[in-house]
This record gives C-alpha cells, structure tokens and sequence, in this order.
C-alpha cells in the first residue's frame, strides 16, 4: 500500500494544470468514461437476465457534458481516456464521442490517447468510422470462444457477432489489440490454453481477469474465482512463461510466451492488488466520479455540469476532479473483514 505523501494537494487547488497528484503520491492519468449501464449481452456474472434497474435516461451524460469532464481532466493531466459501458457501442453518438475527445489536446498541444472495452458486437459495422474518428486501442471482452458455452455464460447466442467483431479489429491499424476474459471456476478455466491459442492467432494479447466482486447481483463468492498462480499454473504447462519488466500503472502483469513477441497479461485485483501504482479515475454514465473501482463513495458532477456554463464550470469541474482525487484511499481492503461490495455492479459503473 501507498504511504500518505509530504505534501497534499492543496497548493494546486487553484491552478487548473497542476498534475492530479493524491495524499499517497500517485499522479492520475487515466479517466475511465462510461457512455451507458445498458448492455446487449447478460453475463450470469455481472447481471441478471431480467429485473434491471437502469439509470434513467435524463441523467445520462450528454456528449457535450462529457466532452466537457474531458477537457477539464486533460488540462490536468491525464492522457488516456477509456470509453466503456455497459457496452459502450450501444450509444448512437459513439462516432462522434470518439471524433469530439479524440481531438482533445493537453496543454503541451500533444493528443490524448482514446481507448475502448466493448463486447464487440456490432464492432464490425463501426469500426471503420471509429478509426477514422481517432480511436487508439481497442479491448474486447471474450470469455470463452465455443458457441454453446458463450451462451450459457452471457444468456445471448451472440458469439458469431463478437468473432466478427474481433476478426474486424485483427485486420484492423489499432493495436496493441486486448482480448479479456474473466476466469471462473468450473465455466471456462478449463479453456484458458485455448484461448490464448485463439488470440494469439488474432495478434493480439490475452489478458485474464480474476473475478471480482462487482456483480448487480452481490453473489460473488472467492472460492469461484481463479486466481492469478493458478492461472499462471493452467498456461505454464504449455508455455515457457518469461515476466516482462516496467508494468508502471497498468492493471495488467505481462508474460512473453516462449520467447516471441507474443504476450499474455494477468489482472490479478484479488490477490496481487496492483493500488500502490494506480493512476485511473473512472466517470459514471449519470456522472459520478470514482477514484476506485470498489469505492462505496462517489463525487457527482452532474449538478455542476448542469447549473454551469462552460467557462465557468470549468473551475467547478475541476474542483470536483480534485477533491475525488484527495479522497482516494490507498487501496482497496478486498481482504479486511470490513469490506463492503460497491452497491452498484460493474456495468453501473464502468469497466
């Protein structure tokens, strides 16, 4: 865990470029952005089937009013922003999302860098003007690649659509290329050989998540979860697997896979939490800042968005940005007995 620094941020509270710098040392430089709660599959492990309680459609997020967290987070620092959901490509604007923050410059005139997790349906159809719009990276969630499986697990026979989708970014200039998988007990650990398999065939990097405590429904049990050195166990039996130095702030531990070029990435938040170094923020499709995944605390925008102009909003929203940021607690306590799930589930908040 992070140690509390010298110095907070109160002599930067004025200044509007100063660096999102916590009590801990950590600079911010990453905004998650959700653009829904909405999403087309149901992953038995983030929703339920039926009974969802979405976010109404008033407190959504206008693409102006993201546009303006935007330019507030850039002028401060941050240099990656990540669209997600829900599913992000649900959004009828998501061209002009990506053509609007894409052309954000930081106050040395350098561009941002846009980033996108989608489930990859409909990826295909977009993808083109999404490139041409400035995307950067791309991620795409895929848990296991057999049809009836893939049903099963998300409750949709959509599977065809997301291999489409992935086939699309594979023959596509975005790269580095992710595919995720969250890895459970007894659904598809006994797949993750083969998935690697597939997205090395793709060129791009597996990464495998271990499940975490984020689902609407708070069923979340460990003892279901597969953690990072089995995980790790399950590939080594195939693989030589060499550690890659210089991880920084990135969620995800990276291996070589038998000395190519070819990689693999574990995010192990559960059992090697990676706090000490995180640098992201994340934004809520209704507005609300988060300076944690598992944070039982939010900051709301919202009324500042709404009851300001743009200039003079500014300095609220940056205010907003700058006290979530001093409230950032060093880390999460998945393990400390008094660790209280977040009341909303992941597609709430924004992957």
């Amino acid at each position: 865990m992070p140690r509390p620094a010298a110095s907070g941020t109160d002599e930067h509270a004025h200044d509007p470029r100063a660096p999102l710098v916590d009590r801990f040392g950590r600079v911010h430089r990453d905004l998650r952005i959700s653009l829904t709660d909405r999403c087309s599959l149901r992953c038995t492990y983030c929703m339920p089937e039926q009974g969802n309680e979405w976010l109404a459609k008033t407190s959504i997020l206008t693409l102006d009013e993201i546009e303006r967290v935007a330019r507030v987070a850039a002028d401060a620092g941050v240099s990656t922003f990540r669209l997600t959901g829900g599913e992000p490509l649900l959004r009828p604007d998501i061209v002009e999302v990506v053509r609007r923050l894409a052309a954000i410059r930081r106050p040395d005139g350098t561009g941002v860098e846009l980033a996108m997790t989608t489930n990859g349906i409909r990826l295909d159809e977009v993808l083109p003007d999404l490139v041409a719009a400035g995307l950067s990276r791309l991620n795409i969630s895929i848990d296991t690649i057999r049809r009836e499986r893939f049903h099963a697990l998300t409750r949709r026979d959509r599977l065809p659509d997301v291999l489409r989708g992935i086939a699309a970014a594979a023959s596509s200039p975005l790269r580095p290329l992710k595919l995720n998988a969250v890895a459970m007990r007894g659904v598809n650990d006994d797949e993750l050989v083969e998935l690697v398999a597939f997205a090395r065939e793709q060129g791009a990097q597996m990464r495998f998540i271990e499940q975490m405590p984020l689902d609407a429904g708070h069923t979340w049990d460990r003892e279901q979860m597969v953690t990072r050195e089995e995980i790790l166990a399950a590939l080594s039996a195939r693989w030589t697997l060499d550690p890659i130095p210089g991880r920084g702030g990135a969620p995800a531990e990276r291996w070589s896979i038998d000395g190519t070029a070819d990689t693999v990435g574990i995010i192990a938040s559960v059992t090697a939490p990676f706090c000490g170094d995180c640098d992201r923020l994340r934004l809520t499709a209704d507005g609300q800042l988060r300076n944690c995944l598992f944070s039982t605390s939010e900051y709301d925008l919202l009324p500042v968005l709404r009851a300001t102009s743009d200039e003079d909003g500014a300095v609220a929203i940056g205010a907003v940005l700058r006290a979530c940021v001093a409230g950032k607690l060093p880390g999460h306590a998945i393990d400390d007995p008094s660790f209280l799930q977040p009341a909303r589930g992941m597609n709430a908040i924004g992957g």
